[in-house]
């Protein structure tokens, strides 16, 4: 028996195990967090799994039974593939709410991400995961995988329904931009800020309209703020202008408190360029409130995306199996999220390396930096 004990590991008491008796060679708790110890000290496939299970087995045996061994690579997709991947990732998403702190409203950025090398039948033609991503403190919530001839319009919804929105900020692009998702937010306790974008036209038309019609009053009754950023040869300037309780939008949107544009001038290498986007939300916020929602949701892109596809390789994994593929892509997010935890030591990469030479530091990262 182990003779110490990763708190994390209550949180798959309730996950149901899929094998039948005879295959249980090796139990669930080990496979799962073997698993995890693997992916976030830097192995990418289950054959890298298997040999860092192989190299680190005495400091495991201190954390988990493993009478039979390290399981082998085929044993872990095996596994993997036959997990309910709703249930699975409710399990990490509970693990994952209970380490974030944030007070107050909440920010929570929905998001999907195309994993391009693992086939499927989905309409970006590959494994497509539709995450949760906490942006103030850096963590998953939740995530659901794109169904087979399935798009982001209808598992948004499914992911939405899995999570606790009260008091929280949802921030989504244009794909969430539907009457159905924003009545659903706002029933389930949430605010929402929504992109507005040319698959809404009438929308689109209407709140453009709203903006041109405050311009030519001198903006009156509109709350702005503007900001400047230099830095590494780049320079932007933002405007964030806010009308609250618009008026001319199409009847059906719910609880519309105000609508945002957010213009950006950018220049860098030489090039300029002049960006402007619409927001709908139904907070009342001022404009630098509101403009660090819409800033916050750009950081999803380099707070999670980025990270799973340079530190994790995320877009070269080539798992074939769907339910395989999304949960160890659950696997993934939850290691970014647990090395974002470290402010300290640098890159996602550099922290993976520590973990695998550094079983103290390992120990720190699955605590979350903090006792279980």
């Amino acid at each position: 028996m182990p003779d110490q004990e990763l708190g994390f590991i209550r949180y798959f008491a309730a996950l149901p195990d899929p094998r039948v008796n005879r295959t249980k060679k090796h139990a669930l708790s080990d496979i799962l967090g073997v698993t995890l110890c693997a992916v976030i000290c830097g192995a990418d496939s289950f054959e890298e799994i298997e040999r860092f299970g192989e190299a680190r087995e005495p400091w495991l045996k201190q954390y988990f039974a493993l009478r039979n061994g390290i399981p082998s690579h085929d044993t872990f997709n095996r596994v993997l593939a036959a997990l309910d991947r709703k249930v699975f990732a409710a399990c990490f998403g509970h693990w994952m709410a209970d380490l974030n702190t944030a007070t107050g409203l909440k920010a929570i950025a929905i998001d999907g991400k195309a994993c391009r090398a693992a086939p499927g039948d989905t309409f970006s033609g590959c494994l497509h995961l539709v995450s949760a991503w906490a942006t103030e403190n850096g963590l998953i919530l939740g995530q659901e995988a794109v169904p087979d001839n399935g798009h982001e319009i209808t598992t948004i919804p499914v992911l939405l329904k899995a999570l606790d929105l009260t008091g929280a900020v949802v921030t989504i692009d244009a794909a969430g931009c539907q009457k159905a998702i924003v009545e659903q937010i706002r029933e389930q306790g949430g605010d929402y800020v929504v992109t507005v974008k040319g698959n809404q036209q009438t929308l689109h038309r209407a709140v453009a309209a709203a903006f041109e019609k405050s311009g030519e009053t001198e903006w009156a009754g509109c709350d702005m703020r503007a900001s400047v950023e230099d830095g590494h040869g780049r320079h932007e300037e933002r405007y964030v202008t806010v009308i609250k309780s618009p008026e001319g939008l199409p009847a059906g949107w719910t609880d519309v408190g105000a609508v945002v544009a957010v213009g950006r001038e950018r220049a860098a290498n030489g090039k300029n360029a002049s960006t402007c986007h619409f927001y709908l939300t139904s907070l009342r916020g001022t404009a630098e409130e509101l403009g660090g929602y819409v800033r916050g949701h750009w950081g999803v892109e380099n707070g999670l995306h980025w990270c799973l596809d340079i530190a994790f390789r995320e877009d070269e994994n080539r798992t074939r199996d769907t339910n395989a593929g999304a949960n160890l892509g659950v696997v993934r997010r939850v290691a970014a999220s647990l090395l974002k935890q470290d402010a300290k030591r640098g890159s996602i990469k550099a922290k993976r390396l520590n973990a695998a030479w550094d079983q103290d530091y390992l120990k720190q990262i699955l605590q979350g930096f903090r006792d279980n």
